[in-house]
């Protein structure tokens, strides 16, 4: 670098006033790196500043470049060096041996770091001058040991948003580069663990052991690389599994107003992938801290934290923090589906994660668009969204299915955000505000929602004990509106009616209660082969669970053939069927 001017100012920060022979080396280095041959050594100054903080040793300062020769340099580079031997290490290794050639071996090499300085902090924003060669998405790190991202590149700045307090922040601090995307910490340790958007364990339980290092922002798997969905991810909710069915790797999203139990079908869903050998993270972004703790203690008391990940962004959490909830979440998620494994993640809901989003935007004075979101909000869902997918077996045949959650205000998913993530995702599962306050719950539209995999992603024997649930559902809404004036109806108007009421009891399911794949097969062909029209209404959810536990009992084969084949023929069909007429009389006794 040749530097032509009249001065060449650097600063020198010591624990001990170097002597002029001292500080003729240093300025000897400085020429040889900084000055160009034709200019005298004279134009390099020194600003010395006695600073007993080091410990030891000086930090030269020039430009925007840093050399720490200090004490407390040396301490770090040193602890870097042995945590990368922990983090390398396998089991049979010699312990003792590593550390000792290390310790014998360690050489300082001056920690040349880019350094640059605040000049506006606020917000959960710092915009900093100095560092010029950074990259988007860099970790910077503050002077006090608070860690931002670079969002914002200027032609003469940059701007970061900050993970942590902006208190102790000052204009003038000193920032240093890393050189180093931002990322989590990844591995089987989190299992079981609550933690915050940057990896970090905040459920009072201990450290967590990491097995590698994810950039929380990595590209989607490419089409050569996937294979189309064809293995059903179960939720155990009779209304989804068989109207709307979801596949491993599939995106599903869950839509509907706030208090119409979009969360409650993602928890049942986590808690049916119990023993099924899946992964599951759930990611809570701008929601209320006694929310998620009375979500994981539900977990805890269904035993499913033992395959499940949360990672809490909550309300009073910085917006930087809620905008990288999800990305951090999906790195955990993708760290199993690599290995191998398949995964079900929840963005518990990506409404508030767009709204972190506009709120850092405008801070940093990028241009409002439609309703305020700035004109990149689609990408801000759509590189998280097509992370899900599922791989070939050459790339380890794991998955990632993502279940987003959106807020509609009234209903309205014609707005910015809700359509923007429709047309992301792979179909949809609304929740109707009307339906919950009857009693439906879950609250599903049959009109609305639509799975985009469809029949794909379900086995033989719930593709044909479905069959026209759907179509009746929707005859029996229609119907029902053009005769509820009416009091004259021909018999086949009342016997479809009388069918539709009875799919409606059966759909209606309580919260932690799914049902296996055999169990829904089995209400839907006693459903379809009317065998219930002759039981009361109010009775009808009592009559499906006692008929499910006498099958279990007396009839155990047919939900072992069910399970075991995942096929339904007719001779299976009329099987349940006599089963469920033989239940139906013992059922008329109580």
């Amino acid at each position: 670098m040749s530097r032509k001017k009249t001065n060449f100012e650097c600063t020198l920060r010591y624990v001990t006033k170097p002597t002029d022979e001292q500080l003729e080396k240093i300025k000897n280095f400085i020429y040889k790196k900084y000055v160009s041959e034709d200019v005298p050594k004279e134009i390099i100054t020194f600003d010395l500043i006695e600073d007993k903080s080091l410990g030891g040793g000086f930090i030269l300062k020039c430009g925007n470049e840093q050399y720490n020769w200090s004490t407390e340099g040396r301490t770090r580079q040193f602890a870097e060096a042995i945590d990368k031997i922990r983090k390398d290490m396998v089991p049979g290794m010699d312990v003792m041996s590593i550390l000792r050639t290390t310790v014998e071996e360690f050489e300082l090499a001056a920690a040349h770091r880019h350094v640059g300085y605040v000049t506006y902090v606020g917000d959960g924003i710092a915009t900093i001058k100095g560092l010029p060669h950074a990259a988007y998405g860099e970790i910077v790190i503050f002077e006090c040991g608070i860690k931002g991202m670079i969002q914002d590149i200027r032609p003469n700045e940059i701007a970061a948003i900050l993970f942590g307090s902006d208190r102790e922040i000052r204009v003038g601090s000193r920032v240093a580069r890393t050189v180093r995307s931002a990322g989590v910490p990844v591995g089987e340790g989190f299992l079981g663990r609550v933690v915050n958007a940057l990896g970090e364990p905040i459920d009072g339980l201990g450290s967590i052991e990491e097995a590698a290092y994810r950039p929380v922002e990595s590209p989607a798997p490419g089409v050569v690389d996937r294979k189309s969905v064809s293995t059903p991810m179960e939720t155990g909710i009779l209304a989804i599994d068989s109207m709307f069915p979801i596949g491993r790797g599939q995106r599903e999203l869950i839509i509907g107003d706030r208090q119409t139990g979009k969360t409650s079908i993602a928890l049942d869903t986590i808690i049916n992938q119990k023993g099924k050998d899946v992964v599951c993270v759930y990611v809570a972004i701008g929601q209320k801290a006694s929310t998620i703790a009375k979500l994981v203690g539900n977990l805890k008391k269904h035993e499913a934290m033992d395959y499940t990940i949360v990672v809490n962004a909550t309300a009073s959490e910085p917006a930087p923090l809620q905008y990288i909830a999800p990305y951090a979440g999906c790195a955990l998620a993708e760290y199993f589906m690599y290995k191998g494994k398949d995964v079900l993640i929840v963005y518990d809901d990506l409404s508030k994660h767009a709204v972190a989003y506009r709120a850092l935007s405008l801070l940093l004075e990028r241009p409002p668009g439609r309703e305020a979101y700035p004109g990149d909000v689609f990408y801000l869902h759509s590189r998280l969204l097509e992370r899900s997918a599922r791989l070939n077996d050459a790339n380890g045949g794991g998955s990632i299915t993502a279940l987003p959650i959106i807020e509609t205000q009234a209903g309205d998913v014609s707005a910015y955000i809700p359509t923007n993530v429709i047309s992301i995702t792979d179909g949809q599962i609304y929740l109707e505000s009307t339906l919950f306050n009857l009693g439906v719950r879950p609250a599903v539209n049959v009109g609305l929602s639509v799975s985009r995999v469809g029949g794909a992603a379900q086995t033989k024997a719930m593709k044909k004990a479905a069959g026209s649930i759907r179509i009746d559902l929707a005859q029996f809404r229609e119907m029902e509106v053009f005769t509820q004036f009416s009091s004259d109806l021909d018999a086949t108007t009342k016997a479809q009616l009388l069918h539709g009421n009875i799919l409606l009891e059966l759909l209606k399911q309580p919260l932690g209660q799914p049902l296996s794949m055999a169990e829904q097969v089995i209400t839907l062909v006693t459903a379809n082969a009317r065998c219930m029209e002759d039981i009361y209404i109010d009775k009808i959810k009592d009559f499906q669970m006692g008929l499910l536990k006498f099958v279990a009992s007396e009839h155990s084969e047919i939900m072992t053939q069910i399970k075991n084949t995942g096929a339904l023929d007719e001779e299976l069909k009329s099987m349940i069927v006599d089963a469920a007429n033989e239940y139906k009389e013992l059922f008329k006794k109580e």
